[in-house]
């Protein structure tokens, strides 16, 4: 989970240095220095090569595909720990289970079950607890009951 917010804030910083680069900006500091003895220099943009344009496409293009996959990344860890999450409340608040002694892992919508149990009825409770939260497919069982 922090893994997956560290990378969302890493895509959020590329993001707007490309924005800032894209627009203009300059990071540097330094701004017009121009007097009323000095004359401003202006410089024609018809003399701009089409190259530059198309490879600063290209380049768009690419971090434009890279924030897409981060953000599906982002969204799909974020569905993980919402379900993990649903999961841990449901067995915190069930007076059968202990919640603190089940590990719950989530991979997409697939969650594992691990940890030790004292009987079959908090095993049972545990996994019908897992199989009955939104968006879990499958439950798998790595309980030890002690």
């Amino acid at each position: 989970m922090l893994r997956s917010l560290l990378k969302l804030i890493l895509i959020l910083i590329v993001v707007v240095a490309a924005g800032a680069f894209f627009l203009g900006y300059r990071w540097s500091g330094s701004g017009s220095t121009a007097t009323p003895t000095t004359a401003p220099t202006t410089r024609g943009t018809s003399g701009e090569s089409p190259t530059a344009r198309e490879r600063a496409r290209e380049v768009g293009a690419e971090i434009g595909e890279k924030v897409a996959a981060g953000a599906n990344a982002a969204e799909r860890a974020v569905a993980s720990g919402e379900i993990t999450a649903k999961i841990k409340a449901k067995m915190a608040l069930d007076e059968k289970v202990r919640a603190l002694a089940i590990d719950v892992d989530t991979n997409g919508s697939v969650v594992t079950l691990s940890g030790t149990v004292n009987s079959a009825t908090e095993r049972d409770r545990a996994l019908q607890l897992a199989r009955e939260t939104a968006g879990v497919t499958s439950v798998v069982d790595h309980l030890r009951m002690r």
